[in-house]
């Protein structure tokens, strides 16, 4: 069954919530895992790509968007079907997408934001009523 990590953000943190995406989508490529970014739209994915590169000076995350050749170990997407990924999905989207469960496991991150929480604890609301594992990793106290 797939497991869901939510990633609570510090108060304040709302422009950091694509920043921390690039620190865990680094986390999950060192650890040897393929990861799937999903967002909300095309412009989305264009920032995300940009902001992979310059995110740190030390940092390379391989990485691309959907479909591009050669397809990467970490792909960015917006589209219903996320190719051959099956392994982690990283949602930026705010809401859950349709393919969620075909993944090992999915990560939510939540900033202090009402447009953001609002939705996600909705979602939130929806994997536990379904008996999804959840994992929440509080950053607030950090």
């Amino acid at each position: 069954m797939t497991s869901i990590d939510f990633y609570l953000l510090a108060e304040g943190a709302a422009s950091n919530r694509m920043a921390f995406a690039c620190k865990l989508a680094e986390t999950i490529w060192r650890r040897g895992h393929k990861l799937y970014i999903h967002v909300a739209n095309e412009q989305q994915a264009l920032a995300l790509d940009e902001k992979l590169w310059n995110f740190k000076p030390e940092a390379f995350v391989p990485h691309g968007l959907l479909n591009a050749h050669p397809p990467s170990p970490v792909e960015i997407g917006w589209q219903d079907d996320p190719g051959n990924h099956h392994d982690v999905l990283l949602n930026l989207d705010l809401k859950i997408p349709t393919h969620f469960s075909r993944f090992q496991r999915v990560a939510e991150i939540i900033d202090d934001s009402e447009a953001v929480k609002i939705p996600k604890r909705a979602d939130w609301q929806f994997y536990k009523e379904r008996g999804y594992p959840i994992i929440t990793h509080d950053l607030r106290s950090r």
